[in-house]
């Protein structure tokens, strides 16, 4: 088994490595930490919570402390672009942790902050640069930051870069970096925009990939509960109040949702805390210390805030709502099951999200909700009719043809008579509806006279039109006779 000494780490790198509790690099760490060493271009690909950073951090600092360098002014040795502030400060936290034992001058260049103090820590040159790509352009612009002596630049978690639009950004700060240097593109899914991104700033990398693109691991429990808009709460609630809750993650897709979320987990007795975009960098930064340190026990948070929220312990991940991204899913619970733990991640789908359900199942090529009666049904039928005979199968579809007529007759009645019974008698000859009012005297609802009773009657009425012509004719006659006698 491959330990950290294997990897020719300097000294006080393993010493650093010891002292936090770890023994045994992960896959992607044991593959992509001897390639950086080489100096080659690297694109790795890994799932979430898999040891990414420290397989980019620990080749950083061997190089700082195998060839020491005094950084110039307003320059850094190594360049790490990161999506956002929380995924930032992280990675600072593993650089810090990884050089206890070294003399490393580090800064963080993010949005959300006064730019002074980022100026003033840039202009005595740095050893290692971590920034988000919005205020590092800010920097540049101003020429607070000078990347024209950077030797080594990092892409992390490169998707969600292209994700949140950032990639334009990447490309001028790419631009701005010299021709010679090591680049290196880590990312847990591989977009076609990531790979020309690559092929456009990458000289003949190598490509590791320690596990399918976009496959959650299997450590996390995954299950969906089809529940409708207006019970998620009370859903919601029930899950979060089991005995089994250490640390949750709630995801929602909006801020306002996130914060509304939040609210109603506090007022029905809940610790939770929401964690998105609108909230100042101090505000995330103690809601994510409270819930490190196990003061507050849910965090509600969107998927900007996703990759940010590094911390073990995490053994439930909520998605409140679907994200509208499929790959966003694979991110968020990512947030479980990290340093070889489990995790159970459990999503709340409405009938509206079914179609962005059935993308992340294809995405990550896994049935998610295996008693959906849209995929259980077609082959239960098909099942039923191969065990019919022939001549069953066309006894049954006669008697689907007859009963679909009869259902079409009785819609073209109802059809023909929108205002239902109200005084008026409706026969239907053929195809076509004839209105008759009703006769003076009738009563409706009355029955209708049989054929045999009207054609039995039709006879007395001729004889009776007969007699009356007769007695006419006859006194005509005899009024005639009587004038024309003497």
């Amino acid at each position: 088994m491959t330990s950290f000494n294997t990897l020719g780490l300097a000294e006080p790198i393993l010493k650093a490595i010891l002292e936090a509790g770890y023994t045994t690099p992960t896959p992607i760490q044991t593959k992509v930490i001897p390639a950086c060493k080489a100096d080659q271009d690297v694109i790795g690909i890994a799932q979430t919570g898999t040891g990414k950073t420290a397989s980019f951090v620990l080749p950083i600092l061997n190089k700082i402390a195998t060839a020491p360098m005094r950084p110039q002014s307003k320059c850094c040795r190594a360049l790490i672009i990161t999506p956002t502030r929380e995924l930032a400060a992280q990675i600072a936290d593993n650089i810090h942790t990884y050089s206890k034992f070294m003399q490393v001058r580090t800064a963080v260049v993010v949005g959300g902050t006064k730019p002074g103090p980022q100026i003033k820590a840039c202009a005595r040159g740095l050893d290692i640069l971590v920034a988000t790509p919005g205020r590092l352009l800010d920097h540049m612009s101003t020429n607070a930051i000078d990347l024209s002596a950077t030797q080594i630049v990092i892409a992390d978690e490169a998707d969600q870069m292209m994700d949140m639009g950032f990639l334009p950004s990447v490309r001028r700060i790419m631009k701005a970096l010299p021709s010679k240097r090591q680049t290196v593109l880590m990312s847990a899914t591989m977009p076609d925009q990531i790979r020309s991104l690559a092929k456009d700033f990458m000289q003949k990398p190598t490509e590791i990939s320690v596990a399918p693109a976009s496959r959650p691991i299997e450590r996390i429990e995954q299950s969906i509960r089809r529940v409708e808009k207006a019970e998620k709460r009370a859903v919601l609630c029930d899950i979060l109040s089991a005995k089994d809750i250490e640390r949750a993650v709630v995801f929602t897709r909006t801020k306002h949702g996130a914060n509304k979320v939040a609210k109603h987990l506090e007022g029905v007795g809940l610790s939770a805390l929401a964690i998105h975009g609108n909230k100042s960098q101090s505000q995330r930064e103690k809601a994510l210390a409270s819930f490190k340190a196990g003061t507050t026990k849910i965090l509600v948070a969107t998927d900007i805030a996703a990759r940010g929220i590094d911390i073990d312990g995490v053994s439930h991940v909520i998605n409140f709502e679907l994200p509208n991204v499929p790959e966003s899913y694979v991110h968020r619970i990512g947030r479980t099951a990290r340093a070889g733990r489990s995790g159970i991640a459990i999503s709340l789908c409405a009938s509206d999200e079914i179609k962005l359900l059935r993308d992340i199942e294809k995405l990550i090529g896994k049935n998610l909700d295996p008693s959906s009666d849209e995929r259980r049904n077609p082959s239960k039928t098909s099942e039923e009719n191969r065990q019919k005979t022939p001549k069953q199968m066309k006894s049954a579809n006669r008697s689907k043809a007859r009963s679909k007529s009869k259902d079409n007759s009785q819609k073209r009645s109802q059809a023909s008579d929108p205002s239902g019974d109200q005084g008026e008698n409706i026969s239907v000859s053929g195809k076509k509806a004839h209105r008759k009012p009703h006769s003076n005297g009738a009563k409706r609802g009355h029955p209708k006279k049989t054929r045999s009773e009207t054609d039995r009657r039709k006879p007395a009425q001729a004889d009776n039109t007969t007699s009356g012509l007769m007695r006419i004719l006859s006194n005509a006659n005899t009024q005639r006779t009587q004038t024309t006698s003497p």
